[in-house]
């Protein structure tokens, strides 16, 4: 149903329209506001690829629009581990894109890069995206406490990993917290 795409020039007015949303341009560090800073985006994108340092994907569904973004990072390389970062177009939440855009850059790490180990964190104020960790795989490892900043504010986040030796399948545990 969802598959993995490059980013590609085009996309950049629907890049725009997922940094509108105030939550996901403040988890950022750049934040593309003009149809020529999201090309950048976009061509960062490719360059960092090409570098073998971090690759970046569009998830679409067939031929249509962006859905959401999904990126591995070689974080380790000599030990095979990698990092792993989503985001859904807010039109698009709670369709199971981050989810399935997670599973499917897992796939291509594992099989591609020949990674071992991928790491994923999230606001643990934020379960849909623990439950789209959990969907994905990756098994929770506890919570990193006060990890992020964004303004004054200090949150803790739920630590999860799968290694290339763990079941595809999702992993059903309670989402981190319990809840």
């Amino acid at each position: 149903m969802y598959r993995l795409r490059e980013w590609r020039p085009g996309d950049a007015d629907r890049l725009l329209e997922a940094f509108e949303d105030g939550e996901l341009a403040r988890q950022t560090v750049v934040v593309p506001r003009t149809r020529a800073l999201a090309r950048e985006w976009i061509a960062r994108c490719r360059d960092r690829a090409a570098g073998g340092r971090a690759f970046a994907f569009a998830v679409v569904g067939g031929d249509g629009p962006v859905l959401g973004h999904v990126e591995v990072a070689v974080t380790d390389p000599r030990h095979d581990t990698g990092w792993v970062s989503y985001w859904v177009h807010p039109a698009e939440r709670g369709r199971g894109v981050a989810s399935a855009g997670a599973s499917l850059v897992a796939e291509y790490a594992f099989g591609a890069l020949s990674l071992h180990r991928l790491e994923l964190t999230h606001r643990v104020d934020n379960p849909g995206s623990c439950v789209v960790a959990l969907r994905a795989g990756f098994r929770p490892e506890g919570v990193r406490r006060a990890r992020l900043r964004y303004g004054p504010e200090r949150f803790d986040v739920g630590a999860h990993a799968r290694l290339a030796t763990d079941s595809a399948e999702g992993v059903s545990l309670p989402p981190c917290g319990g809840r």
